[in-house]
This record gives C-alpha cells, structure tokens and sequence, in this order.
C-alpha cells in the first residue's frame, strides 16, 4: 500500500523533530554530568553529639580555586539534598565545590548554624593544600536560607580565634565572592513576606529555630539583628551577585534591593539580577549558575590572576 505523499512528509518532519529533541535532551545530559570525583561524608565538627559534614566534589580539570556552596533551605539541611548536577556549570569551569551540610532547625538554632557553616569555611581554608585551592581565593553559593548563610559568611566571617586550641578554630571564615539566590537579608523588617505576623517577632514558620526565647520580642530584636547581613555590611563585604524573582512572597525583592543599597553607600560591589515574575524559585535557576561561574572568574581568577 502506497503512502500518501502528505503523510511522508509528515513522517519525516516528525522524525526531524525527535531526532532533535533526543539531541538536545543528550546535550543537555552531558552538560549536567561532567566527570569528577566526589568524597561524601567529609567531616569538619561535630553538633550535638552528631557530625558536620561535607561533600567534596573535584572537577577533572580544577582551576586551583574552590566555591562553598551552602546546603540549606528552610535552614534545613541534609546530604540527600545535594545533587552534582546542580553545580555542574562551577565544574566545567574547574572549581573545585565544598557542599556544607549542617544539622537541621530546630535541632540546632539558627544561631549554631552559622557557627557552624563559619567551621566549614575555616575547615577548608584549613585544608586548603590537601584540597588543591587557594586559601585566599574562597567564593561562597546558595538559595534562599543558603543565600542568607552566605551573606552571613561575607558579612561577619573572618579571622578565627587567636591561640586556638583546635588548628581548624584559627583560621579565616571570610570569603572573597559571594553568587546566591533570594537570600533573607533583614529578619527584623520582614515586609510583605507571607512569614510576617505583623508583630515584630521571628518569621512564624521559623520561631522554634532562633531559640526558645525568640517570642520575647526584647532577646528577638538582639536575635534578629545578629542574624541579619544588612546591618553588618562593611569594607569587608566581597563582590556579591545576588538572582532575585519580583514575584516572591516568601522572602520579598526588597530584601536583597535593600541590602544592595546598604552596600552601595560603603561603596561595595552588589549585583542585583532580577528575575521577572520569579517566585521563591524558578525553572531555569540552573542556567542562572552559569552567571555566577562567571561572577566568579571575575573576582576570583581575576585576583589570582
């Protein structure tokens, strides 16, 4: 039986567009799926009678320099929520990747958590020459509570305690660039977030993991401005590119718009990307990645350059 003509040519046409759809798909495979060599479970303290840990995720071909990329959401934190994949433009480009993992809120208070993600940065500063990176030239990622921990590290982060008994406690938690997402950067002027009772106490969802003193709004307000980057912005703070939605509602825009304009009266250099009608999260967020690998040629090549 002959096949008409305009069902060949449909036949055809079809079978154009699945081979290009399986080639796109395969390149898209590929790109996520660089080689490495990855060291899971990698301790840097203990909390609580349990471990912190990290992965350690080397590219095949590593440029010398290392990003901490802030495992957190939620302030919720766990290995099973960290995929290869998710850093793969940051290993093409040759970083070699420290994923900081931290015990969960309201295990451990907010408080303790940035304590501890500031031992993850000492610990691979301290191990720098093990881990072939340069001590100096340590750049920092993450999303939503990971910005927010990020900021924390390039806000407050610096030199350890001096005469330290342990070796890891005397070195450096300060980074030198700093690519996030829609980090929570003001916890006393919450705004138009869906976490705001309109009280002036904790974000609502939140209040268990400042501590069990955080609804006496008094011990809040020094809480909520110790944990808040914007009013430690200083000479110190690195180059910071920040990805925005103007559509979330969990942490607003004006979180990361005030923050920047904070920055800018020091002087300091804070990009503001704004995604538009992006909300708490965004579909091509892994291509936005690609933007931070070259935030950080920039400023961390650049420097070692």
């Amino acid at each position: 039986m002959k096949i008409p003509r305009l069902l060949r040519v449909f036949l055809k046409i079809t079978a154009v567009i699945l081979l290009l759809a399986a080639l796109l798909v395969g390149s898209i495979w590929i790109y996520l799926h660089p080689q490495f060599q990855r060291t899971s479970g990698v301790v840097y303290g203990k909390r609580h009678g349990q471990d912190l840990t990290m992965d350690v995720v080397r590219p095949s071909q590593p440029n010398g320099l290392g990003v901490v990329l802030m495992v957190s959401g939620g302030w919720k934190s766990g290995t099973n929520s960290f995929r290869t994949w998710m850093v793969a433009p940051l290993l093409r480009r040759g970083y070699t990747v420290f994923a900081v993992c931290h015990i969960s809120q309201p295990q451990s208070t907010i408080m303790e958590i940035t304590e501890d993600v500031n031992r993850g940065v000492r610990y691979v500063r301290h191990n720098a020459k093990e881990f072939g990176i340069d001590p100096a030239r340590i750049g920092v990622t993450g999303g939503s509570s990971g910005g927010h921990l990020s900021l924390m590290l390039a806000t407050r982060g610096g030199p350890g305690v001096s005469n330290p008994t342990d070796a890891i406690a005397g070195e450096s938690s300060a980074v030198q660039a700093v690519a996030i997402f829609y980090p929570v950067t003001d916890l006393l002027n919450l705004g138009q977030s869906t976490e705001n009772l309109g009280d002036g106490g904790p974000p609502k969802s939140f209040v268990k993991g400042f501590g069990p003193n955080a609804t006496n709004l008094t011990v809040w307000k020094v809480i909520g401005h110790d944990l808040s980057p914007i009013f430690y912005v200083n000479s110190n703070l690195p180059p910071t590119l920040i990805y925005h939605g103007d559509a979330d509602t969990l942490v607003p825009l004006d979180q990361s718009q005030r923050f920047q304009a904070e920055a800018r009266k020091s002087g300091k250099i804070v990009e503001l990307v704004v995604h538009p009608g992006g909300k708490h999260g965004w579909l091509s967020m892994l291509w936005d990645i690609q933007n931070f690998a070259d935030w950080f040629d920039k400023y961390l090549r650049k420097a070692k350059d």
